[in-house]
C-alpha cells in the first residue's frame, strides 16, 4: 500500500500539470519501447506536455499503479483524468480520439 505522503504527491502532480506522463526514463532518452512510443505521440501532437521519470524514485513507480489502478507504466493523464498507458494511446490516436482529448491543451513552444 502506498504511504499518504506518495499518494498525495501524486495527486498534486496530476492535478498541476494540464498532461502529464509517468514514464520510464526521459523524453530525450526513454528507457522503454512503450514510454518512446507514449512520446512520439505526444510530440506528434505538438501539446505542452510534462513527464515524470519513475525510474529515478521508486515510491512513485509503485505508488502510480496503485493511484490508478494500472500495473503497468507509462500512464497518461489529461485533465487530471487517467487515460491509460501506451496501448491505449495507441488505440485513442488511431481513432482520433487523442487528438480531440487534447482540445485546449497549449501548444509546446518550439
Amino acid at each position: 500500500m502506498t504511504d499518504p505522503t506518495t499518494h498525495d504527491r501524486i495527486s498534486k502532480l496530476v492535478a498541476d500539470n494540464p498532461v502529464l506522463l509517468f514514464m520510464k526514463g526521459t523524453p530525450l532518452f526513454p528507457q522503454c519501447g512503450f514510454s518512446s512510443r507514449a512520446i512520439a505521440m505526444l510530440d506528434r501532437l505538438g501539446v505542452e506536455y510534462e513527464t515524470v521519470d519513475v525510474l529515478q524514485d521508486m515510491e512513485v513507480r509503485q505508488g502510480i499503479k496503485e493511484f490508478s489502478d494500472w500495473p503497468t507504466i507509462p500512464q497518461l493523464y489529461v485533465k487530471g483524468e487517467f487515460v491509460g498507458g501506451s496501448d491505449i494511446m495507441m488505440e485513442m490516436w488511431e481513432a482520433g480520439e487523442l487528438h480531440t482529448l487534447m482540445t485546449g491543451i497549449p501548444a509546446r513552444a518550439e
